[in-house]
């Protein structure tokens, strides 16, 4: 009895950690289109290994929370400067190098490629906030991994997660003028992150998306959730949440289509609503049409662009809007390979996508992290379905209740921020998560939470399959299976078990009454690197195993789509071999300087023949 009131004590006081972590507000959704002030640009710097700035060295207590340690102290947050010739002040800001922000730090400095640990960022600026009892949120796109933020010398909050935005109000902090903001940002990887210690990319760490201060007024739009009723494509169905907006009224238009209705909040400032579509043109892929969607209550008026759709299975088969689609994807990761990096521009994400559209997809799998939010909606605009995840992967601590919190706080964020997307049509909450009898429950826990939040999406995950290589029936034995709307899996026979010619000699035993798709198959090859087909890393290999792959996957009567590993060759330090991976995963379709290899034409050959067979016109 005393050892489980232990744990238990354990357990609360762990998850008062993660909460007084994550004390940021509730995230304002659709940061991406209110008018904002950008803080991006040349940052000053510090480099600190040892938490010299952050932590008592003799108690390893933080700063800002050892009030004992305060007085003699010089926390870097604190933005000290010499006044006096005998001040001892080890550190200073403003004769530190810049840093570019949004930018991971180790593309942009040789010496901290492979850093991992603490850096101190700061910035100052000038800010008149424009109406007494308006808001002030300070929103980051992401910061990889834990981020305390600091203003005018004063705890703001800290974040933990590395690709997730998060904001703070820091109405009351700010100053009209010489505000000092100053970050420190910490990736290590740690056993009870998500992820944790190993990874298949590269731990690019730093304040990698933008920095803005949104101003709202105290009464305003938090949240909403706008799209066609799946049970009934007749019906828009949704709610607004208004911050402060409790008993006032809310009216939402969408020019176009000729609506435009009003709603009383209720006692929470909410409000569910159901709205005819008579007027609503489908979107779909080949004709993504967006609509203007208006949303006003008091001062603040909000607009968004939205496309309605449903999506929903039917035994085996994937429909949009009520007609059966193959989903012809790949895989890509949120990096830039020709200039090395973490990409975060509208640029970078046009030109990930236009190679998929290249490749004739109509699918990506935004692999293994929530992406900036340009590419959601650039896929809304081009017409690209979207599978989006969390990076619950490899040997996550599943007994942890901080690893859970932190999973359970990344996927909420996600699907808030991206459930109006039209494009995006599966949440995923793992990918290759080894079997232990934790593992089932943290799994089924985190789809309880996507489904509360939103139910109008498919629920997967990137499974393993049967690792038997003697065996010549594969199967996916994993109990997740069940959960799942699309059963996924990630199969690699050709390149991690056996050689391409296996492909011929297995069978799949899946069960009929669910979609199939494969998550991830491929190999890797060097670019311009030839020989015959059984020389492995080069073009000709991988392009044998993309037609035994493609033959092999034809037989399977329940197979729906794919997302075959990767678009392009991208950083990872695991990948060491001399000469062919030097630091990077080859298994791109596409190299590391842009150029696509033999494969990738394979590949198009398979997606220009699905397409034709999988054709139908659009219909409103």
């Amino acid at each position: 009895m005393i050892m489980k009131k232990i744990r238990l004590c354990c357990f609360l006081l762990c998850l008062f950690a993660v909460q007084f972590g994550r004390s940021q507000e509730p995230l304002l959704q659709n940061a991406y289109h209110r008018p904002a002030t950008l803080l991006n640009g040349n940052w000053k710097y510090i480099i600190d290994p040892y938490d010299t700035g952050y932590r008592n060295h003799r108690n390893w207590l933080p700063f800002d929370q050892a009030e004992s340690t305060k007085a003699s102290a010089k926390p870097y947050y604190t933005d000290k400067v010499i006044e006096n010739p005998w001040d001892r002040v080890e550190y200073n800001f403003n004769t530190s190098p810049e840093i570019k922000v949004p930018g991971d730090w180790n593309s942009q400095f040789e010496k901290l490629e492979y850093y991992e640990g603490a850096i101190w960022y700061r910035t100052t600026f000038d800010y008149a906030v424009k109406k007494e009892d308006n808001q002030v949120l300070l929103y980051f796109g992401a910061a990889n991994y834990q981020t305390d933020v600091y203003l005018n010398g004063e705890k703001v909050g800290q974040h933990l997660g590395g690709f997730d935005p998060f904001n703070f109000e820091v109405s009351e902090k700010l100053r009209s003028k010489g505000n000092s903001l100053v970050v420190r940002v910490d990736n290590s990887r740690e056993k009870h992150r998500v992820p944790n210690y190993t990874t298949d990319w590269w731990n690019y760490g730093g304040i990698t998306r933008e920095v803005k201060l949104i101003e709202v007024p105290k009464t305003h739009i938090q949240e909403y959730q706008i799209q066609l009723d799946p049970n009934n494509p007749d019906l828009i169905k949704g709610y607004v949440q208004v911050s402060h907006g409790a008993g006032q009224e809310v009216t939402l238009k969408i020019p176009e289509a000729r609506i435009e209705e009003s709603f009383r909040l209720d006692g929470t400032g909410k409000t569910a609503f159901q709205i005819a579509a008579k007027r609503i043109k489908k979107w779909y892929p080949k004709r993504p049409k967006l609509y203007t969607v208006e949303i006003s209550c008091g001062e603040d008026t909000l607009e968004d662009a939205i496309g309605f759709r449903t999506v929903a299975t039917d035994g085996p088969n994937i429909l949009l809007n009520g007609k059966s689609i193959f989903l012809r994807g790949i895989s890509l990761h949120e990096e830039n390979p020709i200039k090395v990096g973490r990409a975060n521009a509208m640029e970078e994400a046009r030109m990930l996508f236009g190679w998929a559209q290249e490749l004739n997809c109509n699918f990506v799998r935004l692999a293994h992290y929530p992406h900036n939010e340009h590419m959601p909606r650039l896929a809304d605009q081009l017409g690209i379905l979207l599978w989006e995840e969390i990076p619950v992967y490899w040997g996550i601590d599943y007994e942890n209740p901080e690893a859970f919190a932190q999973a359970k706080s990344q996927l909420e964020t996600l699907v808030h921020r991206d459930k109006n997307r039209a494009s995006v049509i599966v949440w995923s909450v793992a990918n290759e998560t080894p079997e232990v009898p934790s593992r089932l429950k943290f799994l089924r826990d985190l789809k309880k939470i996507a489904l509360a939040i939103d139910d109008t999406r498919f629920i997967s995950a990137a499974l393993e399959r049967d690792e038997k290589s003697t065996a010549h029936t594969v199967k996916i034995p994993d109990p997740f299976a069940e959960d799942v709307d699309m059963i996924a899996c990630n199969e690699y026979i050709g390149w991690y078990s056996g050689l391409p010619e296996r492909c011929a000699e297995v069978t799949w035993e899946l069960p009929h009454n669910k979609p199939f798709f494969v998550s991830e198959f491929g190999g890797g090859a060097l670019y311009n690197y030839h020989g015959d087909k059984l020389t492995r890393w080069t073009e000709e290999y991988q392009e044998y195993l993309y037609e035994e792959q493609l033959k092999m996957l034809r037989k399977i009567s329940t197979l729906r789509g794919m997302t075959p590993w990767i678009l392009a060759d991208f950083r990872s330090p695991r990948r060491n071999l001399p000469l062919i991976q030097d630091g990077w995963n080859r298994k791109g379709l596409i190299s590391n300087a842009g150029f696509k290899k033999k494969a990738f034409y394979i590949l198009k050959a398979y997606y220009d023949e699905m397409e034709k067979k999988y054709d139908y016109a659009v219909k409103d």
